[in-house]
């Protein structure tokens, strides 16, 4: 058997690894819990007057904590040996959240399955924190819409561009802002944080399915203690890492 790449994506049971590192084989164990945090570092300062100024230092970093039962050693070894292979904080993977594997719309999740959305204008500049998505198959009456929380991730010209975002408000044919002209049928209006993070063309693809964080382990010591069960307790902190 020859496989063409090695699995980039944190074990679980949608995601499975084999002996030789490549994807299938076995499951990796699901998840007892999961924190993400949104991390924005804004600086406040106020002026004698009380007039209040705010503004960004550093770009935005997702931060995710993940938590595992007490597990077999056969369910241990495949996520503590993928993890070793990264060597801590050396080499960046991807992590599958199983709260945004799919959208939360049905209709919708079962659209973009097999369906692409792209930007209807090209964000020539990043920063932005709104943008028209279409497809001509698309229709907000019969395939749902995006929700408030779904994430998405792009895929375009710019390799590099690997950030997740998570949408805040979502406008449709029948229900946008009355100041702007509104999304037609095929299209929605979604806004989303954190603003983005390269510039995107009309070619790129939205992600909404199966959406993964692009991750490195926060702390370069890796541990696990054994029980007198023989059972192997873990956990992972982890934080988004760019190109």
């Amino acid at each position: 058997m020859t496989y063409t790449t090695y699995l980039d994506t944190l074990p679980d049971p949608s995601n499975p690894i084999g002996e030789a590192g490549e994807p299938g084989g076995t499951n990796g164990p699901g998840y007892s819990s999961v924190r993400l945090s949104s991390e924005h570092k804004i600086m406040n300062t106020r002026t004698n007057s009380g007039r209040l100024i705010s503004r960004e230092l550093s770009g935005h970093k997702w931060n995710i904590s993940i938590g595992y039962n007490p597990m077999t050693r056969e369910e241990f070894e495949p996520v503590y040996t993928f993890l070793l292979q990264k060597r801590g904080s050396m080499t960046p993977f991807f992590v599958s959240l199983p709260q945004y594997k799919v959208p939360r719309n049905s209709d919708f999740a079962t659209f973009v399955a097999s369906n692409n959305f792209s930007p209807s204008v090209a964000a020539g500049e990043s920063g932005g924190t709104t943008m028209m998505i279409e497809n001509a198959n698309f229709s907000s009456s019969n395939n749902g819409s995006a929700r408030l929380g779904d994430i998405f991730t792009i895929t375009d010209t710019d390799s590099n561009h690997k950030k997740t975002y998570q949408i805040t408000r979502v406008e449709t044919h029948n229900n946008y802002e009355s100041n702007t002209t509104g999304p037609i049928s095929s299209q929605l209006r979604i806004h989303f944080i954190p603003a983005l993070q390269r510039p995107v063309t009309t070619n790129a693809t939205i992600n909404f399915n199966n959406p993964k964080f692009r991750v490195v382990l926060k702390n370069d010591i890796q541990e696990y203690s054994l029980n007198s069960e023989n059972l192997y307790s873990f956990s992972l902190e982890l934080e988004e890492a760019q190109p």
